[in-house]
């Protein structure tokens, strides 16, 4: 598995001057042929899922699908949520499997978004996941994306930034300099003089929201002053669009596999040129190099009950299912029985957590600690308890 940690994939992007294309995906075909261009170019990759895309997919299910992805390949890898609506999301996205989340308050005013920012910082810093705010606005014009994002552009000014990154603790942030979210209309016209200037307060990674439109020359110019990650959807959405109609000229009577034959290719395609427009091409063995690897942690727990409390054992496991699969951090929550009758121990929980960060977070929960000083140990005082950090294998040539 290469899943990386995504600050240490962003900070090596913007000390070395190349982006990383954050690239949104709705579907099966976006996903490999995201994977599959990244693998050809041996570039690192950000695979996101934006909240305003949920209504085309379960994210639960995609979510599976892109994790699996991720630990198959060989190349340094991200997941990221993309465009988090609040707290409770940036969770879910977490105990989903998301390494990487982006809370948006740019809605908001200045202070409420420093709130709610800092809210899920606090939150995803205790996971060791690093969060991306927003500060303006990026508006929307046509296209897919640009009814999620109505209303007028506000320019993020460098001033508020740099207040704005300090109190959040935010660890990259979203500007608004003249992109818009879909297509763009007319001439793109940046404001490459105030991203300097935020770039120069800040220094930290940028992202830029709305990448499709822009020219070559343009994208060069925001790599040169900082902009590290580039969210982009609606270039790969028209040409997988574009592929399906050409589909659907030429065989009138296409199913649904006639229809989307060639997706996946015309997707991958536009994945790897902007991967070398961006400069990533070549970079996947320097960023493994650097990046820690993403690692999550098993907590298990083998124990025996009392005679009262194999009485109600069933129950019990149900309701901690319940309640500490819902702590930020935690991926997953097992609760078996032995299968052997002479098995020393009876009972197991096996939690997994995102990462070693977890672990304290986890064990000073206050969901934690009423579940387990109420319900659990005053009836399992037989039990051992280890937590162990996942051994991959590493990655070819590491």
């Amino acid at each position: 598995m290469a899943l990386v940690n995504m600050r240490d994939m962003l900070e090596h992007a913007y000390h070395h001057q190349y982006a990383v294309g954050g690239f949104d995906l709705v579907s099966l075909d976006f996903l490999e042929a995201i994977i599959d261009a990244a693998e050809r170019q041996q570039a690192p990759i950000i695979l996101s899922l934006a909240e305003s895309h949920f209504e085309y997919y379960d994210f639960e299910l995609a979510m599976a699908a892109t994790v699996a992805a991720a630990r198959r390949t060989r190349i340094p890898v991200a997941i990221h949520l993309d465009h988090g609506a609040s707290l409770e999301s940036a969770i879910r996205g977490i105990n989903l499997g998301c390494t990487g989340v982006m809370v948006d308050a740019s809605t908001h005013p200045f202070e409420e978004n420093i709130a709610r920012t800092r809210a899920v910082v606090d939150m995803a810093h205790g996971c060791a996941v690093p969060v991306e705010g927003e500060l303006g606005y990026v508006a929307g014009v046509e296209g897919e994306d640009a009814e999620k994002h109505p209303g007028e552009v506000i320019y993020t000014s460098p001033e508020e930034a740099a207040e704005y990154v300090e109190r959040s603790g935010v660890d990259f942030l979203a500007v608004s300099i003249g992109t818009v979210h879909g297509r763009m209309a007319g001439e793109p016209r940046l404001d490459l003089e105030r991203l300097a200037a935020i770039n120069e307060r800040l220094g930290i990674p940028l992202v830029i929201h709305g990448g499709t439109g822009l020219s070559d020359a343009q994208f060069r110019a925001l790599i040169e002053r900082g902009v590290t990650k580039i969210n982009y959807y609606t270039a790969l959405a028209d040409a997988a669009a574009a592929r399906m109609r050409a589909n659907a000229d030429s065989d009138p009577r296409a199913g649904y596999t006639g229809l989307v034959k060639g997706v996946r290719a015309a997707i991958a395609a536009e994945v790897e040129r902007c991967i070398e427009l961006w400069g990533g091409s070549g970079r996947a063995d320097a960023v493994l190099a650097e990046a820690r690897p993403w690692r999550e942690v098993a907590h298990l727990i083998v124990y025996n009950l009392s005679e009262a409390g194999e009485a109600g054992v069933a129950d019990m496991m149900q309701e901690g299912r319940k309640v500490l699969s819902a702590i930020p951090g935690v991926r997953r929550v097992f609760t078996g029985d032995a299968v052997a009758a002479d098995a020393r121990y009876r009972h197991c929980w096996l939690v997994r957590f995102a990462s070693e960060a977890v672990i304290p977070n986890y064990r000073d929960h206050p969901a934690h600690r009423a579940f387990a000083d109420t319900r659990f140990r005053p009836v399992a005082d037989d039990r051992v308890s280890i937590d162990y950090l996942a051994v991959e294998d590493p990655p070819a040539g590491v």
